[in-house]
């Protein structure tokens, strides 16, 4: 059963001229019509470069911005059409860990005033001593000691801000919790003790996660299915090892080819794909397919003319290109001048 349906979102945001910026003269297509479905208990990972729009979809759920077009569908309701208020009442449901646990946390308040702010705002709990209860639960849950309820954001680590960041979200009950790059602030050997966290309360609480992420690796340890995203499309969908052992779109081959492997024989004899030139404006996107201007397997007949929709293919995929299949085969070859050597020679 799905928990959340995007159907066809859209996030743009006008770009003004003038001299009171009254006039608009543009749009960048921060998100340009995205449908994904998360199951209840799921983990997506939604992967991409930066600028791609991941973290405006995770915001457009929310409605932390506005969505232009289409339908956010949580558990049977469109969030998209809910007035304030009654969006106010459906947050305690919906929860995000933000990437920047300093800034994303008050420096005037103490741990103990940051969780319960939440918790009375929603009517979670009768009275003080109870919400205390319940915060001191959360935090340990999370690996936190009793006694920083008293202190402050500052007299942490980026890992405990981190863990202060999912218990925020959790002291609200929530069932989907979006994650916009729950560890990439953090050192290498704090990343994994976050994320064998966020697996054990997932586990423990039938959490629900949409996480946001450019590490590859960190999504393949997490996620059962993986979505990539580019210039605010949807380009590929598939099962996590699925997506690993066959990536089809262009962009997931390119992406999968530049991921280090610890074995130096298959590191030097593997192929890496070059992708030229730079990734185009949201401002300004290029006709047609939003890869083809950086495409190594691109056909200009049809490629720079017709945008290709996301379907779906035999072996579960969703892909949005063109010739997926003849990739695939081999019908549609890779150029010499597009393969970089997989070593320099002295």
């Amino acid at each position: 059963m799905s928990l959340l349906e995007l159907d066809d979102v859209k996030v743009h945001f006008p770009v003004k001229k003038g001299l009171v910026f009254d006039r608009t003269v543009g749009h960048v297509y921060a998100v340009d019509g995205v449908s994904l479905s998360v199951r209840a208990g799921q983990t997506y990972g939604l992967v991409g470069e930066s600028g791609c729009g991941k973290t405006t979809l995770g915001r457009a759920i929310l409605r932390l911005v506005d969505i232009t077009e289409g339908a956010v569908v949580f558990d049977g309701t469109d969030l998209a059409k809910l007035p304030d208020e009654e969006m106010r009442r459906h947050r305690q449901r919906l929860q995000m860990v933000f990437q920047d646990p300093l800034g994303s946390l008050n420096p005037r308040q103490n741990i103990e005033s940051i969780l319960a702010e939440g918790m009375a705002a929603h009517g979670i709990g009768a009275d003080a001593g109870e919400r205390r209860a319940r915060i001191t639960e959360i935090l340990a849950r999370v690996g936190l000691p009793t006694n920083a309820l008293s202190r402050y954001p500052h007299e942490f680590s980026g890992g405990q801000r981190q863990r202060i960041g999912i218990a925020r979200a959790l002291v609200l009950e929530p069932d989907l919790v979006i994650c916009d790059e729950p560890v990439s602030a953090l050192d290498v050997s704090i990343q994994a003790q976050v994320l064998n966290l966020l697996e054990e309360l997932q586990e423990s609480m039938g959490l629900t996660y949409l996480v946001i992420a450019h590490d590859l690796a960190v999504v393949r340890h997490i996620s059962d299915v993986i979505g990539v995203m580019y210039l605010g499309s949807l380009v590929e969908e598939a099962p996590s090892d699925l997506l690993y052992a066959e990536p089809r779109h262009p962009y997931t081959r390119a992406l999968m080819s530049a991921v280090p492997v610890p074995d130096p024989a298959v590191e030097d004899a593997r192929e890496r794909i070059l992708l030229t030139g730079d990734l185009p404006s949201p401002a300004a996107p290029p006709p047609g397919c939003r890869f083809h201007t950086r495409c190594p397997w691109k056909q200009e007949t049809r490629c720079a003319t017709e945008r290709p929709a996301l379907r779906e293919l035999a072996d579960g995929h969703r892909v949005a290109c063109h010739w997926a299949e003849e990739i695939a085969d081999g019908t549609i070859t890779l150029s010499a001048r597009e393969k970089a050597p997989a070593q320099l020679s002295g």
